[in-house]
């Protein structure tokens, strides 16, 4: 009786892009003046799907558009982009508001 030979499982292999791609934290000023949280690797894009133009906006935005970017913060990675989104949420309105004067005023 013959069996069939094991199947060897392929590795996943890791695109470079997944590598190499800035990870960011971000804050989005809604239209209705509520703030949003998120992360990405590619801000243009995620700024569209929440205003609509693009498929796949958080559904928290899609009542709230248009949105624009208020803040943002690279990151090592998807994880670090992650902690610090957590800790962004955990700040009060007031508290969002001053990181945002912050960095605004050492962009100025």
């Amino acid at each position: 009786m013959d069996h069939p030979a094991p199947v060897k499982k392929a590795s996943r292999t890791v695109e470079a892009s997944e590598t190499t791609s800035a990870w960011y934290t971000y804050i989005l000023l809604c239209a209705d003046g509520t703030l949003y949280t998120g992360v990405t690797t590619d801000i243009a894009r995620r700024i569209e799907q929440h205003n609509g133009l693009l498929a796949g906006g958080a559904r928290y935005t899609r009542s709230r558009r248009p949105v624009q970017l208020a803040y943002q913060e690279s990151c090592m990675n998807r994880s670090s982009a992650c902690k610090r989104e957590a800790q962004i949420k955990k700040l009060s309105r007031a508290e969002k508001w001053a990181l945002l004067d912050t960095r605004s005023s050492q962009t100025n």
